[in-house]
């Protein structure tokens, strides 16, 4: 989805104030107006229904590492 297609149809969604839109339509030049746009953002995806997938696990253990580590040199040697 293009960045901006969502605040034209959050426009359309509520209604909001004229420092709203017009953050909407010009950008964020200081952090808390960056923080009021992504406050806007997230209430249009939970609007929307529109959930972000949950990471994957990507976690190992030390012992698991060092099981796989030997089991490569094991085979390097043969």
């Amino acid at each position: 989805m293009d960045d901006f297609a969502w605040r034209e149809e959050y426009k359309s969604m509520k209604v909001l104030s004229k420092y709203q839109i017009k953050l909407l339509d010009e950008g964020a030049t200081q952090l808390a107006q960056a923080w009021i746009i992504n406050a806007m953002h997230q209430d249009y995806l939970r609007k929307k229904g529109i959930k972000t997938p949950e990471p994957p696990d990507c976690s190992s253990s030390f012992a698991e590492f060092n099981s796989k580590v030997e089991e490569i040199c094991k085979d390097t040697e043969q």
